[in-house]
C-alpha cells in the first residue's frame, strides 16, 4: 500500500497557505469559485449531463420549437427546463455544449498569449539594446488598437489564407489564434518590467559567473520568479477572451453555427427577442454572464493575495 504521509504532508501545506487562508476568508472569492467550478463541471460533463445532443438532427422534433420554459409543448407535450430554440433544440443543452466551446477557445488563446508573451518579455527584459526597443515598440502599436479590432483583422487574413472547404473545420483555431495574437502584449509587458528587476539581483549575477547559459537563467531562476503576476493576469485574460470569443462569433465571425458556443447562442437569440422568445437569449447571456463575472473576481482576489504589501 502507498504512503499517503507525503500527499497528506502536501495537502496540509497547500491548506495552511497565505493563498488559501486569503480565499476561505473571501466569501466573494468563495462564491465565484463555486460558480465557476459548476460552469466548467457541467460543460466538460456535457455529454452526460445535457437531456439531448442539440448537435445529433436526429434527436430534434421541429414541432418542439419555440417551446416556452417549464410548459409542455402544444404539439408534443414535451416540457424543456430553458425552453428550446426555432430549430427544436433543448436551450438547456445547448448552452452545455455552447459553454465547452466558449471554454475551450478562451484558456487555449491565454495559453498561446501567454507563450508568445513570457518568450517575448524574457527576451525584451534579458537581451535589452535594440531587441528590447524593437519588442516593445511593436506592443506599442498594437496596444494603440483595440484588441477586438486585432482579432478580426487576424481572423479576416487567416479565412482568406485558408481553403474555403476547411474554413469550417479550422474556423475554431483560427479563432484561438486571433485571440491570441491580440493579447500578448500584457503579459510581454509585465513579464519584461519584472525580467530587468531580476536580472540585476544577485543570484542572476553568480550565475552569469559561473557560466550557466543565459536560456537557463531565463528558464530556471528568472521566470519562476516572474510568474506570480503572469498568474494574475492569466486568470483575469480568461474570463477576457471568452467575452472575445463570443463578440466575435456575436458579430458571425467565431465559432461556425454548426458548433455554436455561447456567443452564436445569444446571436440566435437576439433575432426572436422582439417576437417573444426571450429565453432563447436570456440564458446564455446569464450564463455567459455568470461564467466571465466569476473567473473576473476570481481574478482580483488572486492579485490581491499575492501582493505582499495587502498582506
Amino acid at each position: 500500500m502507498a504512503d499517503t504521509k507525503p500527499q497528506r504532508r502536501v495537502f496540509f501545506r497547500i491548506w495552511d497557505s497565505d493563498v488559501a487562508a486569503s480565499f476561505r476568508r473571501s466569501p466573494v472569492a468563495i462564491v465565484s469559485g463555486v460558480v465557476a467550478l459548476v460552469i466548467v463541471l457541467a460543460a466538460l460533463l456535457a455529454p452526460w449531463i445535457a437531456p439531448t445532443n442539440p448537435y445529433d438532427p436526429s434527436s430534434l422534433n421541429l414541432m418542439d420549437g419555440f417551446t416556452p420554459p417549464m410548459e409542455p409543448n402544444a404539439f408534443t407535450g414535451n416540457t424543456y427546463l430553458m425552453g428550446t430554440d426555432n430549430q427544436g433544440r433543448d436551450v438547456f443543452s445547448t448552452i452545455l455544449y455552447g459553454a465547452r466551446i466558449s471554454l475551450f477557445v478562451g484558456v487555449s488563446a491565454v495559453l498561446l498569449a501567454m507563450a508568445l508573451g513570457i518568450s517575448a518579455g524574457l527576451v525584451a527584459g534579458y537581451r535589452g539594446g535594440w531587441v528590447d526597443a524593437v519588442l516593445m515598440r511593436v506592443a506599442d502599436v498594437q496596444l494603440s488598437f483595440p484588441s477586438i479590432l486585432i482579432a478580426l483583422l487576424i481572423f479576416g487574413v487567416a479565412r482568406g489564407i485558408i481553403p474555403p472547404t476547411q474554413r469550417e473545420a479550422m474556423a475554431i483555431w483560427v479563432l484561438i489564434v486571433a485571440i491570441g495574437l491580440s493579447d500578448w502584449v500584457q503579459f510581454a509587458r509585465v513579464v519584461r518590467g519584472a525580467t530587468m528587476v531580476e536580472k540585476g539581483k544577485e543570484y542572476v549575477q553568480a550565475a552569469r559567473v559561473i557560466g550557466v547559459s543565459p536560456l537557463r537563467i531565463l528558464i530556471r531562476h528568472i521566470l519562476p520568479n516572474v510568474m506570480g503576476p503572469v498568474l494574475v493576469i492569466a486568470t483575469i485574460s480568461v474570463a477576457l477572451a471568452i467575452i472575445a470569443e463570443a463578440t466575435l462569433s456575436f458579430l458571425g465571425v467565431g465559432v461556425p453555427p454548426t458548433q455554436p458556443s455561447l456567443g452564436t447562442l445569444i446571436r440566435i437569440g437576439q433575432q426572436f427577442l422582439f417576437s417573444g422568445e426571450w429565453w432563447i437569449l436570456l440564458f446564455p447571456a446569464l450564463t455567459l454572464l455568470a461564467l466571465a463575472l466569476s473567473v473576473n473576481m476570481l481574478g482580483d482576489w488572486l492579485r490581491d493575495a499575492l501582493n505582499p504589501r495587502l498582506r
